[in-house]
């Protein structure tokens, strides 16, 4: 037999390495397999990413156009015109040592000096709007405050014509009252009282408002409450008068109570204000709000648009010692350890935080309260020691309540994880310079006991 001659002719891959060889057919189905997988879930992951900045992006095209835009060439129509529009700062610092970005609402550059201003433009405004108040008729607007909203009440008033009798705690830090003398402002101190008191601050503040007429104007709003220099009489006939009789009884002065604690006028300027510009401003990448409350107008306003707008966006209380919205929010009852008998150094919220704090809900508070997903107590020292951090590190002078939020900040920034790459906004609400006689007074604190630590590093630490 004659040699049998092979026709098979060898493929190059035949003498290739086993790592580059086709596989079986098996082998080739589970490959391709895992090829189609995760092409998929990169093009899922992909589409996903897209979907959320697009949404982000049209939610950021619906806040409208900013009121005022300040620029060089501008000039605002008076003091009013300087309010809002606040930058939104980074706290470099703070951002740079957990690895997010803490920005603050600069609201201490408002003329007025803190975020108050926009709760009292907002207050006279829809005041003025629903013919309550006229301006330059000698018209007084009362206020119980512990020092910003009076002082802001006063610096609107005086540029629109009215006056300004402002009844605050004794034992508030100096310089607010005398600021508050300096705008032209009547100042009624008083001891510091339960909210069941009539002598209480906010209780006498709507007793001065209607004693300084001599008849209730009828304003049908629970919140509110007008005297008029006009007679009862006048009063119960402008219906249907003339429009002489009308503008005559206008022309009267009138006692103004402004109510900041319970008027819907304070959230909703942050609401319609504050909030809007944030958003704005962070190209809608807020993934934390923080802020302490008072009135709880801030803390309300801001988060009822900030979750309209952004449903994932958490919200967070910063809370001082002695007050009782912590376990309120954390435990459903309103209870600081400071009020145990024995306990309570001071009659007001036990604490050097001025500004936030309160044992009470307000309706303002209620307006945003099922909207908080957590809270955090903020002690005196830990306050204490984030401004003088603050000062030393970014040369920002904060007052009180905006080193409560700082240090809050902080604290979440933690529990996400250092180097999250999240965005935490709050509010730098005032400056140190109406808190120079207690908050910023070592004199003050070492005579409360309380230690002074410009390190943040036991807070970073925790």
């Amino acid at each position: 037999m004659g040699n049998l001659i092979s026709t098979y002719a060898p493929r190059p891959l035949d003498y290739a390495p086993a790592w580059i060889r086709v596989p079986a057919r098996r082998h080739l189905r589970l490959t391709q397999g895992i090829i189609v997988g995760l092409f998929i879930s990169l093009t899922s992951t992909s589409l996903a990413l897209w979907l959320q900045q697009r949404r982000r992006l049209k939610a950021v095209a619906r806040v409208p156009p900013r009121p005022v835009e300040l620029r060089s060439d501008e000039v605002v129509k008076g003091v009013t015109g300087l309010i809002g529009n606040t930058p939104l700062v980074r706290i470099n610092s703070l951002s740079n040592a957990l690895g997010v970005e803490i920005l603050g609402k600069a609201e201490f550059l408002n003329p007025g000096g803190s975020v108050k201003d926009r709760v009292a433009l907002k207050i006279i405004e829809d005041a003025e709007e629903q013919g309550l108040l006229h301006p330059n008729t000698g018209s007084c607007i009362f206020e119980g405050t512990v020092g910003s909203t009076g002082i802001s009440i006063a610096t609107i008033a005086a540029s629109r014509g009215y006056k300004a009798h402002i009844i605050m705690p004794d034992d508030v830090a100096t310089e607010k009252s005398e600021l508050l003398e300096k705008l032209g402002a009547t100042v009624e101190k008083v001891r510091p009282a339960s909210i069941v008191d009539k002598k209480q601050f906010v209780n006498l503040a709507k007793q001065r408002a209607l004693e300084f007429g001599r008849s209730f104007l009828p304003v049908g709003q629970d919140d509110l409450a007008v005297s008029s220099r006009a007679t009862q009489a006048q009063v119960s006939h402008v219906q249907g008068a003339s429009a002489a009789d009308d503008e005559a009884v206008e022309q009267e002065p009138r006692g103004f109570f402004a109510n900041q604690f319970e008027i819907d006028s304070n959230w909703r300027a942050h609401y319609e204000g504050t909030a809007p510009e944030i958003w704005r401003q962070s190209n809608g990448n807020v993934d934390v709000f923080i802020s302490g409350a008072g009135t709880g107008g801030t803390l309300s306003g801001c988060a009822t648009y900030l979750r309209q707008v952004s449903p994932g966006t958490e919200i967070v209380l910063a809370d001082p010692e002695g007050s009782g919205l912590f376990n309120k929010v954390k435990y459903g009852v309103m209870f600081a350890p400071q009020e145990a008998e024995g306990r309570k150094r001071r009659h007001q919220v036990d604490t050097v935080v001025e500004g936030i704090g309160i044992n009470r809900i307000t309706r303002n508070f209620e307006q945003g309260e099922h909207l908080i997903d957590d809270a955090i107590k903020v002690t005196d020292e830990e306050a204490v020691s984030m401004s003088r951090h603050l000062v030393l590190h970014d040369g920002l002078f904060l007052g009180s309540s905006s080193a409560c939020n700082l240090v809050a900040a902080v604290r979440i920034a933690k529990r996400l994880g250092k180097n999250s790459g999240k965005t935490i906004v709050t509010i730098l609400c005032d400056s140190g310079a109406r808190h120079l006689s207690k908050f910023w007074s070592d004199d003050y604190l070492q005579k409360a006991g309380i230690r002074i630590d410009p390190s943040i590093q036991h807070i970073l630490d925790e």
